[in-house]
C-alpha cells in the first residue's frame, strides 16, 4: 500500500451513473489486475474504494459508478483536482498459470477490473473469450475498447435491448469451451456463476462495501473454506474452491 496524490487529468461520462477518469500518479505499487485504490475526498470521514481498470507507467484509469454523494463528487471534480490516494491495495488476479482459453465475466460496473485483465492476457498471447451482463443496453460500457483488445466478445441484456435477451450465466452456457473463469459482479452473479458446472477452475472478486480497505475494521468479512476473511485484505479476489456461500 502507498498513499500518494494522484490528479484528475480526465473525466467523461460513459452512462447515465458510469464514469470514466483518468489520474496521473505514482503507480509503483500497483502490481496485478483487480487490484483497488482508496481515495480521500475533501470532507468526507471514509475513503471510496474503487476497482483499478487499468494502469500505464504513470496513470491510472478509474471506472466509476455513482452510488451517493461521494462518488458523486469525486466524477464531477474538475481536471487539474488533487486526490489523496492509497494504492495498490488488495490481492488482484493471479496470471502466473493463465488457461489458454479462459472466460472473464462481468456484471454491472464489475466489467471494470476486467479491462485491464484482459490487456494483460492479451500481452502474453492469450485471447480471452469476455461476457458481460447488463440490465439495458444504456447501462452498457467499455464494449468499443474490449473489442478493439481483439477479445471474443459476447453481450447480455436483461431485457435484451442489446446482445443476447438474459443474464451472463446464459452467455457463459454458450461457450463450453470456457471452463476457466476470472469473475467480476455483485455478489448474487458471483453465486450464480459459481454454481455452474461447466467452470471447473476460477478466480472470484468481490465487491463488499469497505469502510478501512485495508484490513483493520473486519467489515467486509466473507466465509471461506479457512474461515472468515476480509475482502479488502486477504481479497477482493479469491479461487473458486475456498469460497463458501
Amino acid at each position: 500500500m502507498k498513499q500518494s496524490l494522484f490528479t484528475l487529468e480526465h473525466a467523461r461520462q460513459l452512462t447515465a451513473d458510469t464514469y470514466e477518469l483518468v489520474l496521473s500518479g505514482d503507480v509503483s505499487a500497483i502490481t496485478a489486475p483487480g487490484q483497488f485504490v482508496n481515495v480521500e475526498l475533501p470532507g468526507r470521514f471514509l475513503r471510496r474504494p474503487i476497482s483499478i481498470a487499468n494502469w500505464t507507467e504513470d496513470a491510472l484509469l478509474l471506472i466509476v459508478r455513482v452510488v451517493g454523494e461521494g462518488t458523486r463528487e469525486l466524477v464531477r471534480s474538475v481536471p487539474g483536482t488533487e486526490l489523496d490516494t492509497l494504492s495498490g491495495l488488495g490481492n488482484g488476479f493471479d496470471l502466473t498459470a493463465c488457461p489458454e482459453n479462459p472466460i472473464l465475466i462481468g456484471g454491472g460496473v464489475g466489467a471494470a477490473p476486467l479491462f485491464g485483465l484482459a490487456g494483460r492476457m492479451r500481452e502474453v498471447g492469450v485471447t480471452p473469450t469476455v461476457a458481460l451482463g447488463f440490465r439495458t443496453a444504456a447501462d452498457a460500457f467499455y464494449l468499443e475498447e474490449f473489442a478493439r483488445l481483439g477479445c471474443h466478445l459476447f453481450i447480455a441484456t436483461e431485457d435484451g435491448s442489446l446482445g443476447t435477451k438474459g443474464f451472463v450465466t446464459d452467455l457463459v452456457k454458450a461457450s463450453p469451451a470456457c471452463t476457466a473463469a476470472f469473475v467480476c459482479g455483485p455478489t448474487p452473479m458471483l453465486k450464480a456463476v459459481h454454481a455452474l458446472p461447466q467452470l471447473k477452475s476460477g478466480q472470484y472478486s468481490f465487491e463488499a462495501r469497505m469502510a478501512c480497505g485495508f484490513g483493520a475494521c473486519v467489515g467486509c468479512t466473507i466465509q471461506t473454506t479457512g474461515g472468515p476473511r476480509r475482502v479488502c485484505k486477504d481479497g477482493p479476489v479469491f479461487q473458486k474452491e475456498e469460497i463458501v456461500w
